[in-house]
């Protein structure tokens, strides 16, 4: 079995800082985690470091169940009383650390009233041990952050840090080589996997990583890339205690998402850019992206897809949840939603409809709560050097404020026009094809390619979303009656539909402007191309002024983005 997960060595830069404030006999240390044992071991490791520390020092731990006891784990006197505790600590000799868990509880706070005598002995306690010449240092740690004021300036507080890759891939070598000498687990994963599956555990602590890599062993005998979803399960429960974010579980594919082939290339260069592999050519990791463009054309499907393609979390903010009644609370959750993102990266945050949530930044209706929030977002998204890929949506740009759209806020903003035609006939291709099944409702039908054809023509001017809603009312047509599918079903179904793209026709215009200088077209030239060639609508007659065909007729050569190919 592989070691504690408190064997880490001492590394890292929290680690590093321990050490020096250890050093230089800082009396009172905070330190917030969870991992108890991880934050002993490293104190452990400090305290015999003689390269880190110049005097070697016993380490000391209290509990409220055991009083203070060795590294043997033998009692040293009747200290469970945190008062003796500390009186024992007041007149002890020789150098020392002494790690007080969860002694958070006599500071107050979540209820509590707090002990002033325990408060006062400690200040009592601080010029004793400054001036003591055997070096004492006494660190609290807690999973929270409770500091009465008036211990606030004695007490340092020390940023510990969740597991590095290092350290998680550590336990999972460590765990793939004790199961290859037993032989009861088969390993299926190649060096890049493998990083591929630490790099999934990163956010969580040694015990939950150990415990996820534990987990996806046994439950079918095997260890391969498709476990980095049992990874992400436990990733899942760290989301769900936020209440802010939520984790989307999305089974969607690039390949379930037609057209849109310009985007899905500079997603596809992308892909595993968070690896060491990406650092052999000095590439950062990317920020992320913003889609806009025409309501209901698949910016919020392609986003889902991101996820199974780079096989990440996706987490959705709702900015909704951010903002609270409470004075000061907003700017709090959005500080708890960036560090929890942050916790489990690499991962993607997906923020749809994000001109919803900060179009009233300039207004003072809040107090200028809205403000604060949004300019908070935008730092961090300038400065952020997290593997925390953003992806944004918008419908409506004018909603958007302008310093959002600056450089160096997103890699790329990405417009979503009307499909082409070629993105007509994927996308019917797409959902016909997962839904006419059955021989029965298939009948004498043929999915051929001149149908596909045929359609596409018909449904000019359609976004995905109606082309998909087309395809259901032809099947409740064919459903009603009681027989096979009938292309005439298909025909009827896009007669009756009055697409975006008529009622509509001004903001679609006024979107293109928008994009035809600030956004690049998700569309490949190619395709565009072939749009631009297109003659008629419908029937090829040309459409009668204010039909309800003038409506795509008017918009269909001027379509909006830059053409760039990827």
């Amino acid at each position: 079995m592989p070691e504690a997960p408190g064997t880490s060595k001492v590394t890292s830069k929290s680690s590093t800082l321990l050490a020096n404030l250890l050093k230089a006999r800082f009396p009172y240390l905070y330190i917030q985690t969870w991992e108890e044992d991880r934050v002993t071991s490293v104190i452990r490791s400090i305290a015999q470091d003689v390269a880190l520390i110049k005097t070697p020092r016993e380490v000391l731990i209290w509990r409220m169940t055991t009083g203070i006891i060795d590294a043997s784990g033998n009692s040293r006197g009747d200290t469970r009383q945190p008062l003796k505790a500390l009186e024992f600590i007041e007149k002890y000799d020789s150098p020392c650390i002494v790690v007080m868990q969860d002694f958070h509880i006599y500071f107050g706070g979540q209820g509590r009233a707090p002990d002033y005598q325990v408060i006062r002995k400690l200040r009592d306690m601080l010029i004793r041990i400054k001036q003591n010449p055997s070096p004492i240092n006494i660190i609290f740690t807690s999973p929270f952050l409770i500091l009465p004021e008036e211990l606030q300036k004695d007490i340092t507080i020390v940023d510990f840090e969740l597991p590095s890759f290092n350290e998680i891939k550590a336990v999972l070598d460590e765990m793939i080589a004790v199961n290859e000498q037993r032989g009861r687990i088969q390993i299926v994963v190649t060096p890049e996997e493998r990083e591929r599956i630490a790099k999934a555990a990163l956010g969580l602590t040694l015990s939950e990583a150990e415990n996820a890599f534990a987990r996806a062993m046994v439950e079918d005998g095997y260890l391969d890339i498709r476990d980095v979803e049992v990874i992400l399960e436990e990733k899942e429960q760290i989301i769900k205690k936020t209440g802010i974010l939520e984790f989307i579980r999305s089974e969607l594919k690039m390949e379930d998402v037609g057209g849109l082939e310009n985007l899905k290339r500079w997603l596809t260069k992308r892909n595993r850019s968070w690896l060491e592999s990406a650092s052999k050519y000095g590439l950062p990791a990317p920020k992320g992206v913003l889609i806009t463009g025409v309501p209901g054309c698949g910016k919020s499907l392609i986003s889902k897809s991101i996820s199974s393609m780079w096989q990440l979390p996706l987490l959705r903010l709702d900015i909704g949840k951010i903002f609270s009644g409470l004075i000061g609370s907003s700017e709090e959750n959005m500080r708890k939603a960036i560090k929890t993102a942050e916790a489990i990266s690499p991962c993607i945050l997906w923020i749809d409809e994000i001109e919803k949530g900060f179009s009233a930044t300039s207004s003072s209706g809040d107090s200028g709560t809205s403000a604060r929030v949004f300019a908070q977002f935008l730092t961090w998204m300038q400065e952020k050097t997290s593997q925390v890929f953003v992806v944004a949506t918008a419908n409506n740009i004018a909603g958007l404020p302008p310093e959002l759209m600056r450089k160096g806020r997103f890699d790329e903003i990405f417009f979503v026009d009307l499909p082409t035609k070629r993105e007509r006939k994927e996308i019917l291709r797409l959902h016909m094809s997962k839904r006419l099944k059955h021989p029965e409702v298939i009948g004498d039908f043929q999915l051929t390619d001149e149908v596909l054809e045929d359609l596409a023509v018909t449904c000019e001017g359609f976004v995905g979303a109606e082309i998909e809603q087309l395809v259901i009312d032809a099947l409740f047509e064919a459903y009603a009656e009681d027989r096979s599918i009938l292309l005439e079903d298909f025909r009827r179904a896009i007669v009756n539909t009055v697409p975006l793209s008529v009622t509509q026709a001004e903001q679609i215009r006024a979107i293109r402007e928008w994009a035809n200088v600030r956004a690049v077209t998700a569309t490949p030239k190619e395709d565009l191309e072939d749009y631009v060639k297109e003659e008629t609508v419908l029937d090829g007659g040309n459409p009668a002024p204010g039909s309800q065909d003038q409506g795509a007729d008017d918009i269909r050569f001027k379509r909006g983005g830059r053409t760039i190919d990827f």
